[in-house]
Parts: C-alpha cells; structure tokens; sequence
C-alpha cells in the first residue's frame, strides 16, 4: 500500500475542496436507495423505427449494408446485438432489461436527442431538426467517438459467432471524409484496433460460456468485468479524435473529456449497465450542447441536477489530473474487491443523485484502499 499516495490525496481533497466555490460537493456519502420499482423510463429515440434484426437492413448482392452514419442504422447494429444476446442475460430482468449492453444505446440515444451527434461547425444540415436529421457528422467528437463502441463490438460479436444463423456477409459504410480514422471489417479492425477487438471479442466469448442458468452474482460480477474492459478500450479513442474538440464549445469539449474520465471510474465499480440503472444515470446528463459562457453550476436553462453533474465530473477529472492520475489509482485499488466495488456504486449514485453531502465519501475509499493489501490484478 502506498501510504504516501493516500497521505497526498487526502491532503489535496482537502485543498481544492476548501479553496472551490463548490466545497466538498464531491465528497458525498450517503446510503443508496434500495431496489427501484419498475422500468419507468423511455427508450431511445426512434426505438420502434430501429431494424430489430440483420434481415432488417439494406441487402444488397447477398450482403447486408450497414451505414452507421445513420442515426438508424447505427442503433439498429446495437439493437440485434441487444436481441442476440438475450439468451445469456434471461435471468438478469425481464424482457431483456438486464442486459449488460443497455449502456451502449442508451447513450447513443442520449448523444442523439442532444443534438450531439450533428454537425458542430454548422456548415452543413447534417443531425440538424430542419435538414437531415438522421445524419451522424463525421465532425462530431461524441459521434467519433461512440463508432468505436458501436462498429467494433458488432464485428467482435460477428467473428464470435453470434450471427451464424446468417450466413451473409457483411459491409459496414465509410464515411464520405476521414475515412481513414475507422475500420470497416474483422481483419481491418484487427490490423487498425487489435487491442479493442481482443477484449470485445473476450467478453462475448465469456458470454457465450455462461449459460442463461447460471447468472449468479459471482457470475454477473464476471460478465460486468469482461464487459467494462471491453468498454474501457473503445474509450481509449478519445485521443485519437482530439482534434474534433476544435469543432465544440469551451465548456461542451470539458465535459466530454471529463465524462469519458469519468467512466474510469464507474468501470471500476462494476456499474450494472441494464436498462434502467442507465437510464437512471443519464437523466442526470446535460440536456443540450453546452455553449460558451456557460458555467456549472451557475447554467440557469439546465436543472440542479445536471448543474451538479457536470460541477461532479470536472472535480473528479481536476483531482486526477493533479495527483498525476493517483486517484484513479486508489480508485481501482479500492475496488477490487465485490464489497469495495458496492460501497463505490453507491458513492457514485449519490454522488450524481442526491444533492446533499457528508465529507466521508472519498475517504471510505482510502479506508477500503487500506484494506485490500492483496488485491489481484484488475
């Protein structure tokens, strides 16, 4: 254990919190709220216009043409990816709700409905209400972005062996520019982003090993993992489209780094991404773009609550970028055990839910951090 590191943080917690207009907004510990009733949330946009199966796409040639530059069609690759899944997830909630997989078009349809997902520079009507509105802009940072957990896991699950009841092959559509960014196949994936199409296809391989019988705790627990490791390296291209921040907003480019710092750390935690835990989280999200002058938590058009959202994310991002990423360390350490990974749950649910506070949050983690001397590798 490295006392010094947990010493330091502590000590800058401290600091920043006591010098911030917002102090100790982030250290908040307070129990979670117990099981939720029933799923009250809505799907994504268009849900019902979404093709459910790969029969349901274009077919050209005996090959199924896929633009996920469409707002459509790239939620129709998470939708059958949703429906062949299924079988393995029975158990985790009805009508499929408890699909671990929920995450990803959940956000993808958030990104949508914010207008995330048309052109930043507004040179061209692309994801625009009044010109096309279906069109995802190749400009867009979310949308670059949130390609690689679209088209990778897809191609993953195709090279697994989800889709052999169609024996077709497959096309996945460039872009009319910077076509150069994405890949578009199995091999071209392997030869561009091997390291994302390793882990997709690790976690549908171990999903596939899983039986819909045996989806006990310890087993969710593992499907989580492999789920979040996947995850977590689709994340890793957000470097590469750094430069698609120059397109958005001061304040809008911050959150979206700060957001993908963010999933760090739910990712440690094992964060059940089903149906309605996501859905719970996003309505915290921030509704719209966000533009110049605006400043969390002081933006009058967005609620409380998303005010407090975003005040978290920066906090989170400030605090790990000045420990030189010490507290995401202590983060993962901390959460390396079920227990730890629980209690870290709960942190960042009333981290993001409750706007009141107690200053013993962060502090139960360098507690947990203490006691997991002889935590495996994660």
């Amino acid at each position: 254990m490295n006392i010094s590191l947990l010493v330091c943080s502590k000590m800058v917690i401290s600091y920043l919190f006591a010098t911030s207009k917002v102090p100790l907004l982030l250290l908040m510990f307070v129990h979670a709220r117990g099981s939720v009733g029933h799923v009250g949330y809505p799907p994504p946009p268009l849900w019902k216009d979404v093709p459910e199966s790969l029969d349901e796409f274009t077919s050209q040639n005996n090959k199924i043409v896929i633009n996920p530059w469409n707002y459509i069609e790239r939620m129709g690759m998470y939708k059958v990816l949703l429906n062949v899944t299924a079988k393995y997830m029975t158990s985790l909630g009805p009508n499929n709700t408890g699909n671990v997989l929920w995450g990803l078009p959940l956000q993808h349809g958030w990104q949508f409905h914010t207008g995330r997902l048309a052109d930043p520079t507004n040179t061209s009507s692309c994801g625009t209400q009044t010109g096309d509105h279906l069109c995802i802009s190749i400009k867009s940072w979310w949308a670059c972005i949130n390609y690689y957990l679209a088209a990778i896991p897809f191609l993953a699950a195709i090279e697994t062996g989800l889709f052999e009841d169609w024996p077709v092959e497959f096309e996945i559509l460039p872009p009319g520019e910077m076509a150069d960014d994405f890949c578009y196949t199995v091999s071209g994936c392997y030869s561009l982003i091997p390291d994302m199409m390793i882990k997709w296809k690790a976690f549908f391989e171990y999903l596939k090993r899983s039986t819909s019988n045996n989806q006990d705790t310890e087993n969710l627990d593992q499907i989580l993992y492999y789920m979040w490791i996947a995850h977590r390296a689709s994340i890793l291209a957000v470097p590469k489209f750094s430069e698609r921040l120059r397109y958005i907003s001061r304040p809008e480019a911050s959150f979206g780094v700060n957001w993908a710092n963010t999933v760090e750390f739910i990712a440690a935690t094992h964060f059940h991404t089903n149906y309605e835990e996501t859905s719970r989280f996003q309505t915290r999200l921030p509704r719209r773009v966000l533009v110049d002058g605006d400043n969390a938590p002081y933006i009058a058009d967005l609620s409380a609550e998303e005010n407090h959202t975003l005040v978290m994310f920066y906090w989170i991002q400030r605090i790990n970028t000045f420990l030189g990423g010490g507290l995401l360390k202590l983060w993962r350490r901390a959460m390396c055990t079920e227990p730890g990974r629980a209690k870290g749950r709960q942190l960042l649910e009333n981290m993001t839910m409750n706007p009141k506070f107690v200053p013993s949050g962060i502090y139960y983690v360098m507690v947990q951090l203490s006691r997991n001397q002889a935590c495996p590798h994660h």
